[in-house]
This record gives C-alpha cells, structure tokens and sequence, in this order.
C-alpha cells in the first residue's frame, strides 16, 4: 500500500488549478496528466447516454485505440458500479497493480464511470480515485451544457426540436438533499411534444410539477415550456398553488386561443412531511410505502387554458412519513398500449415500481429500471409521451438557517 503522504491533497490542488480552464473534450488528458504523478497509470471516462442504456467514452487524444468505447450498463461489471454506485474492482492491466471502476457523481446525479488503474492498491489508492472521480463529474457538470461533444456523446439518434427545448427547460433529471431524492426521466427521450416536468426547493419546501400539453407537435412543446416558466413565476414571486394555477391559466389564455395543459402542482413541508397538492385535470399522485401505494384522491379543477377555470381549485393534503415515495406520471404511461395490446395501466405501473423496495434502489435506478421495463414492453414504440417523477421524502434533515426561504406554493 503507498505510504500515506500528500500525494492526494497535490493531485486535488493540481487539478482544480487548471479544470476550470480546461475544455470539455480535453478533459480525459488533462485529469490523466494531473492523475499520473498520484501513481494512477491510466484514466477513463465514460458518460450515460439520454435513455442510460449504455456508457460511452469520452475519448482523449491519447486514448488507445484498442479501447472499448461502449460498455452496457446492463451487464457488465462497469454497469454494475453504475447502478448501485460502488466501487467495483475492474481487470487490472497486464503490467500489475490494480483497476478500479469508479461511478462519476454529481451530488447523487449519476453521470457516468470513471476506469482508473494504479500501480499499486490499497485503501489510499481507493479514497483518491473516489475523490478523483467526485472532481471530474462536477467539472463534466459544469462544462456539459454548452458542449455539443457532450451532445453528439450521450444521444444515441438525433433529437426532435421539442425535444432540444425541453430537456434545456427542464431541471437536471436528479436531486438529492439530506431531506429529499427526486429523479424524473421523459420518454421518448429523443422525440417529445407536449410533456414537461419541474423541481425546486425553497428553504424546507420542495415543490414538484407534471404538465402534459395537448397535441403531438412542437407547438405542443412550446405550450408546455410556457406554462412551466408561467408555473415558476408565480411561485418565484410567492403565489400559492391556486394562485399558480390561476397564473398558467392567464398565461395560457394571453398567447393561444386553443391550447391547454393538465398539470399537477404539488408543495412538500419536508420539516413535517406534509404535502399539498392540487390536480388541473391530471391523474392524483400516488404514495408508495413500505411496498404498497397509497392512491391519492382530490376533486381535480380544469385543464389550464381552457377558460373554463373560474372555480377556485381543491388543494388537498396528506401526511406523509419517512421513507414515502411520492410519484408523479402523465397518462402517457398508463394510458399507452402497445399494438394489438392491454393498456400498460396503473395497475402494472404500481407493480413495476413496488418491485424495487426503495431502501435497496435509488430513485434513478428505480426510474432508469422501469423505463427500460416500459419500452420493452411498447417494444421500443410510443404514440404518446410518457413522463414519470419520483421523490422520497427522507424525513425532516438537519436544522435549517434561520436565513432560508419559504415562499411559493403554500396552500
């Protein structure tokens, strides 16, 4: 084992002077660069595409050619460590020492994995690929947006113009806080309409959104978009979730004559765990707990947009308890059928998910999971969007500061 000494706390402070001027496709060379004097022999670094089917290489210019450039998350042992996010021990090389594959986490944002080969092993050795790895998915965070390398990297076919905007409108498809999990995804990744879902947190609150938009279109896109930044801002200026619905509707109203969003609004207290929520012509959320699911019930109001929403919404509640899972779906899931076929209904979506108890899967490998489950079983083809939301509401955390917010969407 190497001796403990600096080595680590060197090799962090010679990356991080120069990542933030390094590009996005010349991070494999940079990282294996600063990684060498650490006694790290090789690096490599693989990201998850759109659909996280498979993981692909982020090649440097001195990348070997005989390296293999996708690896399935499915069944290989680099998939393995992606899933349950460990680190597993990987072949080490010909020359001796040991190899590692590393997940690359954002918070708890799964990006990819990391290959990194020592020459030699032991528990340092260990403890400076993980914080290695740490760096580098937080500079892949942070370069990845504006980087069409990225793009080209984790997209498998080309993606529609609604598409493009909404997965640039949508926040990351992961969170995690000492209070709450969320992971949502929205299929078919790489052709949407009218499907969008949100996210935000506002000192102890945590506020979750569904919309579904009319039509198959891009104008079905740009209906959706508009009613998600009418959602954020009203809450943004401390409108309750009436308030927002009534402000969506407006807005609706104000740009198009005939068009029109369900939408599900919901506010977590994560202090007590009590949630409130109102549904806009969209299907209640459910609570999955302990293995079963709580089916949600409210007296639903309009359709946002159709003119028709002059009574004041029902914002309903529920206590929830730690642990809970709350789900949010748009009736692309329950309602599509595949040809010839049942419906995959609410029933089978209630299975799916209960098969993965929550203390043993995360929520985005829960959603990654099932996913998968669902195009299998449309045999890869859907009509319609299909668009799922999960949270865990983990219990009350740690003590807030007294400076935290808590506008927006209060009942």
């Amino acid at each position: 084992m190497r001796d403990r000494d600096n080595t680590g706390e060197r090799l962090f402070a010679g990356l991080l002077s120069v990542i933030g001027n390094t590009s996005f496709d010349d991070l494999p060379d940079t990282v294996s660069e600063q990684a060498g004097p650490a006694g790290f022999t090789e690096v490599r670094l693989y990201l998850g595409d759109v659909e996280r089917r498979a993981l692909h290489l982020l090649a440097g210019a001195r990348t070997g050619a005989s390296v293999d450039r996708v690896l399935s998350i499915r069944d290989t042992e680099a998939g393995r460590a992606y899933q349950y996010g460990q680190v597993l021990a990987a072949d080490p090389p010909s020359s001796g020492g040991a190899a590692y594959w590393v997940p690359l986490f954002n918070g708890n944002e799964r990006i990819g994995i990391m290959f990194v080969a020592a020459a030699r092993d032991g528990d340092t050795v260990r403890e400076d690929a993980t914080g290695l790895a740490s760096l580098v998915a937080l500079a892949i965070s942070t370069k990845r947006g504006h980087s069409d390398t990225y793009a080209h990297l984790n997209r498998t076919q080309p993606m529609n113009v609604a598409a493009e905007a909404q997965w640039h409108l949508m926040p990351p498809r992961t969170y995690t806080d000492s209070r709450v999990a969320i992971c949502a995804t929205l299929e078919p990744s790489y052709w949407i309409s009218g499907d969008a879902y949100d996210y935000a947190t506002a000192g102890t609150q945590v506020h979750l959104a569904i919309f579904d938009a009319m039509g198959h279109d891009t104008a079905a896109g740009q209906t959706a978009a508009l009613a998600v930044s009418a959602a954020r801002s009203a809450r943004r200026r401390g409108a309750g979730i009436a308030e927002t619905g009534g402000a969506i509707e407006d807005e609706l109203n104000r740009v198009y004559d005939d068009r029109y969003v369900t939408a599900l609004l919901i506010s977590l207290d994560t202090r007590s765990g009590l949630l409130h929520w109102a549904s806009f012509g969209h299907h209640p959320p459910l609570v999955l707990r302990r293995g079963d699911a709580l089916r949600l019930s409210c007296t639903p109001a309009y359709p946002l947009g159709t003119g028709l929403g002059d009574l004041e919404p029902t914002v309903c509640r529920q206590q929830l308890e730690p642990g809970d899972r709350i789900v949010l779906y748009t009736d692309g899931i329950t309602e599509a059928r595949r040809a010839h076929g049942a419906e995959f209904g609410l029933d089978r979506f209630i299975s799916v998910l209960t098969q993965y108890p929550a203390g043993r899967l995360s929520p985005q490998e829960t959603v990654r999971r099932f996913v998968h489950t669902f195009l299998d079983y449309h045999h890869g083809h859907l009509e319609d969007d299909a668009t799922v939301l999960l949270c865990d509401w983990l219990g009350p955390g740690p003590p807030m500061g007294t400076g935290a917010s808590e506008g927006g969407w209060h009942s």
